[in-house]
């Protein structure tokens, strides 16, 4: 009985054939050693009325200041919340606003929008997926995350944090005594 030389025969034909054929553009950059061509994300992004629970004068001024609320999740609403991040009893407000290629993390004392501080601003990066998410966290996640990674020793815990980080870290910013504490998040 003689071997199936037609498979065979095939095989030799076209093998020359994949040397020559078109590889898709990523494959060809890593075949030949080049950076894959540069890629940019659309950052889905919200206006502030779409966050019903958010106080209307915080509405107000999100849109005066042409802020859209950039989003880490496509299947839920995110990077707005309310917590007591001054002091027991408060209740603020932190949204993240993007305007004019940059987002910052706004914090919205007592839900006044003339009182607000401004705590971090990264230029937005069309080139990467927006990851930056913030939520509040309380005594127990800021203690067990410090037990569990160490980092600054937490002060005295009485009041919500707020955990701003994205898919790889994160950090827990804590105001105490007038200022922002940078405590450990999750790594």
């Amino acid at each position: 009985m003689k071997p199936n030389v037609a498979p065979l025969a095939l095989t030799a034909l076209a093998a020359p054939l994949f040397c020559i054929l078109p590889l898709p553009i990523g494959a060809q950059a890593i075949a030949i050693g080049q950076p894959p061509p540069h890629r940019t994300y659309s950052v889905h992004r919200l206006q502030p009325k779409a966050f019903p629970e958010l106080p209307t004068n915080l509405v107000t001024e999100l849109e005066r200041r042409g802020c859209t609320i950039p989003q880490p999740y496509t299947d839920r609403r995110a990077n707005v919340i309310r917590g007591e991040f001054a002091k027991p009893g408060q209740t603020d407000w932190a949204v993240l606003c993007s305007t004019q290629r940059s987002t910052s993390l706004l914090v919205f004392w007592n839900g006044s929008a003339t009182s607000s501080t401004a705590l971090a601003k990264n230029p937005d990066d069309p080139g990467r997926i927006f990851d930056w998410f913030i939520r509040p966290v309380d005594q127990k996640f800021i203690i067990d995350h410090h037990q569990a990674y160490g980092g600054p020793k937490p002060p005295p815990i009485d009041h919500e944090g707020i955990e701003s980080g994205g898919e790889t870290a994160s950090v827990v910013l804590y105001y105490y005594r007038g200022q922002w504490l940078k405590l450990q998040g999750a790594d």
